[in-house]
């Protein structure tokens, strides 16, 4: 499973190490993630999602349904 927000789509970044002497080296900036479990009432049922941490920030802003419901309209959940 890669490194992917199920839920915004947050993924890795590429960009530079900079030392003192400014040798540039790539690496990755990757996403916070967290696996979580979601209760969704309409449903009566859990979920298991991967998420950024800002992703649950808003769930905790909006609500689960919500935020499943914007994901699926920005082509993120099927």
């Amino acid at each position: 499973m890669s490194r992917v927000c199920e839920l915004t789509g947050k993924k890795a970044m590429v960009g530079n190490n900079v030392s003192h002497a400014m040798n540039k080296t790539k690496r990755k900036f990757h996403a916070n993630l967290v696996k979580k479990r979601f209760y969704i009432p309409e449903e009566d049922s859990w979920i298991t999602l991967k998420v950024s941490t800002s992703a649950l920030k808003t769930i905790n802003k909006i609500g689960i349904s919500a935020a499943i419901k914007e994901a699926k309209s920005n082509g993120f959940l099927k």
